[in-house]
């Protein structure tokens, strides 16, 4: 599991862990709504292009990924780059579901 890096060396490490391979990112989503609890979960696989130690130490630099779980944001310069392809929400990968907690926000307003 990778949390938020707790510094610059830790978020290289992270980055150099994520280069080349595939990983997959969770998010669980608990909605209480009229004393009732909805929960769900999202599952989504991004693959990361092989990136070398200047691209590492550019993004961690530039964009200083500290509040970013697996030392990154998708939405960043390191997304458009590493990304080759995610299997899932991209909205997931960024943090939260938006489509998923669209549709169960409707669902619970219609009953």
């Amino acid at each position: 599991m990778l949390n938020k890096p707790q510094s610059k060396e830790d978020a290289i490490s992270m980055l150099t862990q994520l280069s080349g391979n595939t990983h997959e990112v969770y998010t669980g989503v608990c909605i209480y709504y009229q004393n009732e609890f909805h929960t769900f979960s999202s599952l989504s696989k991004v693959e990361f292009a092989d990136l070398d130690a200047e691209e590492v130490e550019y993004y961690v630099e530039q964009y200083k990924p500290y509040d970013k779980a697996g030392s990154y944001g998708a939405q960043e310069w390191i997304g458009y780059v590493a990304i080759k392809h995610i299997d899932g929400s991209f909205f997931n990968v960024m943090g939260l579901p938006i489509r998923m907690v669209y549709n169960d926000l409707k669902n619970i307003l219609s009953k």
